[in-house]
């Protein structure tokens, strides 16, 4: 599809990745056959290569053999990342207690919605000790309350050491909160431009979030900024979705913001 198709959001843009200004990351990729390529747009020594591989020339590869990834183990050691149990473990453990129980998730069930859990690093006097204790920050955010939750705990002991909370700091958002404001954006009549971009590429009913693969950006409120309805956005959860076709063209979609505390729909003005 080459052509850009003007809708509601904007466009379908076809074969290209979807610039924003501040947001974009630039990936370098080296298709297959292209490096060393020469000017008339063969490969060097392409042929004798071909051969080798395929077990006519000399240097020929063997077989290529598929091996099994090793068991990862349930604890790591020093600064090792987080293996799997560790992370399955700690967040069970900072989902203990009365707070967690009274939060609240992005899709309104009792709990705290989880962000990410990371390797914490070592106190200011243990960084030099081989034998310094393994901890886990393990973030998440109260939809209830709009609050940054980073509980930290010890892997030996299994006890949270520290537990903090913060208003209007708003880190990137997760797969599960992408997903819910594209299920919210879709219930909201302000979604019909994208559903019909979608049909427009496809041929078919946008009718989940599961149908698109989601990129987002945290949007926070400009002081004096249109519409008011975002004015809260930054004490508030607030998500400017990137949604791209599978297998298909991004959707410009970044004139469309979902407030995810209040789950409401904002246009902004002057597009």
């Amino acid at each position: 599809m080459r052509e850009i198709v003007h809708r509601h959001l904007g466009k379908v843009v076809a074969g290209a990745a979807l610039a924003v200004a501040g947001t974009a990351a630039m990936v370098a990729i080296t298709l297959p056959g292209t490096a060393g390529a020469d000017e008339t747009g063969g490969s060097r020594g392409g042929a004798a290569q071909a051969a080798a591989w395929a077990g006519h020339g000399p240097g020929a590869a063997p077989p290529g053999v598929v091996e099994q990834a090793p068991a990862e183990g349930a604890k790591g050691t020093g600064r090792d990342p987080l293996t799997d149990d560790e992370i399955r473990r700690v967040e069970k453990i900072a989902l203990t207690g009365p707070s967690a129980a009274a939060g609240e998730t992005v899709d309104g069930r009792h709990g705290l919605q989880r962000l990410g859990t990371d390797l914490a690093d070592p106190e200011a006097n243990e960084l030099d000790d081989p034998k310094a204790p393994r901890r886990a920050d393990v973030t998440f955010y109260d939809y209830k309350t709009d609050r940054l939750i980073t509980k930290t705990v010890d892997l030996a002991t299994g006890k949270v050491e520290r537990s903090g909370s913060q208003h209007g700091v708003q880190p990137p958002l997760s797969r599960e909160e992408n997903a819910e404001a594209a299920r919210i954006l879709l219930a909201d009549p302000l979604g019909a431009g994208l559903k019909a971009d979608y049909k427009d590429a496809t041929g078919h009913d946008l009718t989940s979030p599961d149908q698109l693969l989601l990129s987002s950006a945290v949007y926070r409120a400009t002081p004096g900024g249109r519409p008011a309805a975002l004015d809260a956005c930054g004490e508030h959860r607030c998500a400017r979705l990137f949604p791209k076709v599978k297998n298909g063209p991004w959707i410009d979609a970044r004139w469309l913001i979902v407030d995810l505390s209040a789950r409401k729909v904002a246009e902004l003005d002057g597009h």
